[in-house]
């Protein structure tokens, strides 16, 4: 695998997460200090409560740094009739946050990927983008996280990937430019190697797209 793509993968020995997690009630105060920050009064009937709905909502937000998107790969089936052509999930809705700024990036993913042998039930590609989706993110990093972890667990002959999302940091502060989409793509093994290979995976994908 390429070294650019392994490096995002949350077991390639770069994991900075701490290991002394604050706990509820520490997050809960911080949530009250950003909200006296704003300019506002957390004690007020409004916001009484925000602090511990802010503290449940990021748990769930972010719940993708307590999951292994590896071992969301490991159970394979090898009964496919022999089937070992191009295998697409697309349109795979997700939202995310911005590690730069910590508001929403809200988009979808395409994913696809020629099996050598095995392939992996559908659900679980779209369960994968999320747990990546469900961390402090940048698009290209992602991008680069859902490609590696499915071609290191199933080893298949490539893997194509294609985000289109739209970053609220773009839209709600900086230059405020609504309806603006980033893309970005990753392949690797044979989309890498063959341009036919990458053009037939954006054909099928856009097939549908244009057919909306």
């Amino acid at each position: 695998m390429d070294a650019a793509i392994k490096k995002f993968l949350p077991d390639a020995g770069n994991d900075s997460r701490p290991s002394d997690r604050p706990t509820e009630a520490e997050v809960e105060a911080a949530v009250r200090v950003l909200l006296r920050w704003t300019g506002d009064n957390p004690d007020r009937e409004g916001l009484v409560d925000t602090p511990r709905r802010v503290m449940k909502a990021y748990r769930e937000m972010f719940n993708g740094y307590d999951l292994s998107p590896a071992e969301e790969l490991g159970r394979t089936f090898e009964e496919v009739a022999g089937y070992d052509d191009l295998v697409i999930v697309r349109d795979i809705q997700f939202h995310s946050h911005c590690e730069h700024h910590m508001v929403p990036i809200v988009g979808r993913a395409h994913v696809g990927y020629l099996p050598d042998g095995k392939v992996v039930g559908l659900s679980k590609i779209a369960r994968v983008v999320d747990i990546f989706a469900h961390r402090l993110q940048t698009q290209e990093a992602m991008t680069a996280q859902v490609a590696g972890v499915i071609q290191d667990v199933l080893n298949p002959r490539g893997v194509a990937v294609i985000i289109e999302a739209e970053h609220m940091c773009m839209a709600m502060r900086g230059i405020r430019k609504q309806g603006s989409t980033t893309m970005t793509s990753t392949f690797t093994g044979s989309f890498k190697d063959s341009p036919e290979e990458q053009v037939r995976f954006v054909t099928m994908v856009r097939g549908t797209a244009g057919a909306r």
